[in-house]
């Protein structure tokens, strides 16, 4: 299970940074075209947006697993013992059944996005759309496995911290 979530951190570090590449490209892109370098493009504001939601989408999971989220550690420090033990369990369980809970339905947003392009990149929407659906894949299984690792004993539910943050 750990070598899993090893190379499934590995993956989303990967897509995260490619989206923040692809991000600073079309930044870069964009300013000399502002700056008279090269004619301007109207495209890179449609493609920073479209990378920016892969950004999030991708880097939701990593940020749930290291504890970056938005999060009230301060209750879950105040409580006992064990208490503080299942009140990380039950909300990896809730974040976990929320994201899949609306798997169907970010679906069906997807699905709309087929029948649209964007103005200026021509790319199907549904492509674009799908960056939702990878968000809520990602914390969703992110979310999972904290609770493999806490029902099987190789955690305790607390954020797995960087190094460099330690």
């Amino acid at each position: 299970m750990e070598k899993f979530t090893a190379v499934l951190t590995v993956i989303a570090r990967a897509a995260t940074g490619l989206a923040f590449m692809v991000i600073i490209v079309a930044v870069v892109v964009q300013l000399l075209g502002r700056s008279g370098i090269i004619s301007s493009v109207v495209w890179t504001e449609e493609l920073t947006r479209f990378a920016l939601l892969y950004l999030a989408a991708f880097g939701v999971g990593l940020s749930y697993r290291s504890g970056n989220l938005v999060n009230v550690d301060i209750v879950c420090e105040a409580l006992p013992g064990r208490a503080a033990w299942l009140l990380r369990l039950v909300c990896a369980v809730i974040t976990c059944a929320f994201g899949l809970v609306l798997v169907n339905a970010t679906w069906l947003y997807v699905s709309v996005g087929a029948r649209q392009t964007a103005p200026s990149l021509g790319v199907r929407m549904d492509w674009v759309h799908a960056s939702v659906l990878v968000a809520l894949l990602s914390l969703s299984l992110f979310a999972a496995l904290r609770i493999i690792g806490m029902l099987s004993g190789t955690t305790d539910g607390t954020p797995d911290r960087l190094e460099e943050d330690a």
